[in-house]
């Protein structure tokens, strides 16, 4: 779940919580304050006809010859008088209860107040019910309409809080997607400030740009340290390699000093490819070369053909190249025959004998794909997450190779903006798809 979904739940449910718990408490509390009324309401009343109690009011209570009072028509009071045993201990405590009476056929909620006195040596108790229904409907209104704008305001909340956490974190994702998610190169980094006015936003721009001037310090010293090293080693390993011919073009060797010589030229040779590999990353990547050339991929790949013909008829290879899309754009033509050749060469390699090599391509109005499927031995994974790595190799080290095809591969196609897609799965073959973006056509 993203930060600002996060923020907009929590304050989504804290905003509930809070609405729930007062609506609660404004709810209780609004019933007891209308009960509290009533009570006073009937103490009042209850003092008032005690006090003005008369003959013949007793005798018409006692009697049921008037159950509500003259001035309650619709039935809100009652006033009921019970004669009590006089050797019954009376308690002149008022008591307030709640409860349902049926009058004249009708049952209503009443707020009944209960109390027992002597009127000129009798005992009386006294029942004086003031309905409670207005109460209860209040009540029940008021839940209604808290209910309905508890609803609303949850609503609102959602809305009004997810777009003010989109606002607020908007500064947060642009950075996230300009300064970490689209940085590919160190030295090309955007050190320009994105514009916020929260403080730990300001902070966190600071601390990747400050960063990322490490990194690209870093980058451009390994870079050059390896560009100079390689260049170093050449003019030795040349020396080396001249003198081990002559010694070898001595007809007093023997045949085991011989082998040895040939051994360490082998080794030198290799030794010499792979420094002429590393230099070729550092060139590219510190974009030495241009891309002026208009370069036809299929006239590429024919060309890479005759080269490996020898090595395909050798296998017994099936070789189909199936390209409907005569493709030409803008780019360095020695750099994409390297990047076809090692890509289409490590299929090769890679492909036992009798298997199969096909190629294959689409278009659209945004790019083209190139794609060289093999029936060869495959990777595994964990081997295919870092197959970019220079010197990364899997576990076909018996056949041969530095490990730095697929990064000179990688190196040429960001140099042309071409990505790079591998799928592959062990024993089941390879595929490599090349994605050319339309906007270099020539």
């Amino acid at each position: 779940m993203r930060l600002q979904e996060k923020f907009t739940l929590y304050n989504a449910v804290t905003k509930l919580i809070l609405i729930f718990v007062l609506g609660s408490i404004i709810l209780f509390s609004l019933e007891k304050i209308s009960i509290h009324h009533l009570d006073n309401r009937l103490l009042k009343k209850e003092t008032k006809l005690i006090e003005n109690l008369s003959d013949s009011e007793v005798d018409s209570l006692l009697n049921a010859q008037q159950t509500f009072t003259d001035y309650n028509i619709l039935k809100d009071e009652f006033i009921v008088l019970t004669p009590l045993n006089n050797k019954l201990k009376v308690d002149t405590i008022a008591k307030f209860t709640t409860g349902d009476r049926e009058i004249a056929g009708d049952i209503e909620t009443y707020r009944i107040l209960t109390k027992q006195f002597k009127y000129e040596d009798k005992y009386y108790e006294l029942n004086l019910g003031t309905t409670a229904s207005g109460a209860l409907s209040i009540k029940k209104s008021l839940g209604m309409y808290m209910l309905i704008v508890l609803m609303v305001s949850l609503t609102v909340t959602l809305i009004t809080d997810y777009a003010f956490t989109r606002f607020l974190l908007k500064p947060f994702y642009k950075i996230v997607d300009q300064k970490i998610n689209k940085v590919n190169d160190p030295t090309a980094f955007d050190y320009s400030k994105i514009a916020t006015s929260t403080a730990d936003f300001v902070l966190l721009d600071d601390s990747i740009n400050g960063l990322m001037k490490k990194l690209s310090d870093l980058f451009l010293l390994e870079k050059q340290f390896i560009a100079n090293v390689s260049h170093e080693l050449l003019t030795p390993i040349s020396i080396l390699n001249g003198r081990l011919e002559n010694i070898l073009a001595s007809e007093k060797l023997s045949e085991e000093h011989e082998e040895k010589l040939l051994a360490s030229l082998k080794t030198l040779s290799r030794l010499k490819a792979i420094i002429n590999s590393l230099l070729l990353i550092s060139k590219i990547e510190n974009e030495q070369y241009v891309k002026t050339n208009q370069v036809n991929i299929v006239e590429e790949i024919n060309d890479i053909y005759e080269e490996l013909e020898e090595r395909i008829a050798a296998k017994n290879l099936t070789y189909q190249s199936l390209l409907h899309e005569n493709f030409v754009f803008i780019g360095n033509k020695a750099l994409i025959h390297t990047l076809l050749m090692n890509v289409i060469n490590n299929a090769v390699k890679y492909t036992p004998a009798n298997g199969t090599i096909t190629l294959t391509d689409e278009i659209n109005t945004d790019f083209y794909r190139l794609h060289i499927t093999d029936t060869g031995v495959g990777m595994e994974s964990e081997i295919l997450q870092r197959v970019f790595q220079r010197f990364a190799r899997g576990n076909h080290d018996h056949i041969g190779g530095s490990g730095l095809g697929l990064a000179i591969a990688n190196s040429i196609a960001k140099f042309h903006n071409i990505t790079v897609n591998i799928s592959s799965k062990k024993d089941a073959g390879t595929t490599v798809s090349l994605t050319f973006p339309l906007a270099n056509l020539a």
